[in-house]
């Protein structure tokens, strides 16, 4: 039995999961604003905005941490440069979730994620 244990599979092995979880918080820290379907939303917000958090933090241990998650270089020195700076007033809340509706082809609730 699952009793109280979170997280969603989407079918996927394991390590299927995580990498398409770092895929998609990758995408979403260098384009700003992703699509994808609402579940998917759901369970990569919370790893975005630790990822940001660390960009707060701004040392060098956080920056080791950060490329666990990320998968470009490029993009963890974006959020270190840029996104740790312009967050670094705010308490928490970095990402806007809005709801799109169905998609045509299978009616997957799709929703935009993006940088508030």
């Amino acid at each position: 039995m699952r009793h109280q244990v979170g997280g969603r599979k989407f079918g996927r092995p394991t390590d299927h999961r995580l990498a398409m979880y770092r895929n998609l918080v990758t995408d979403l820290l260098r384009y700003e604003k992703i699509q994808t379907t609402e579940a998917k939303a759901k369970e990569i917000r919370g790893m975005a905005e630790k990822v940001i958090s660390l960009g707060k933090q701004g040392d060098l241990h956080a920056r080791r941490q950060a490329m666990t998650v990320i998968t470009d270089e490029k993009v963890v020195a974006k959020v270190f440069e840029i996104l740790g700076k312009r967050y670094a007033e705010r308490a928490g809340g970095y990402t806007r979730m809005t709801k799109l509706g169905p998609r045509l082809g299978d009616g997957a609730l799709i929703a935009q994620l993006e940088l508030v």
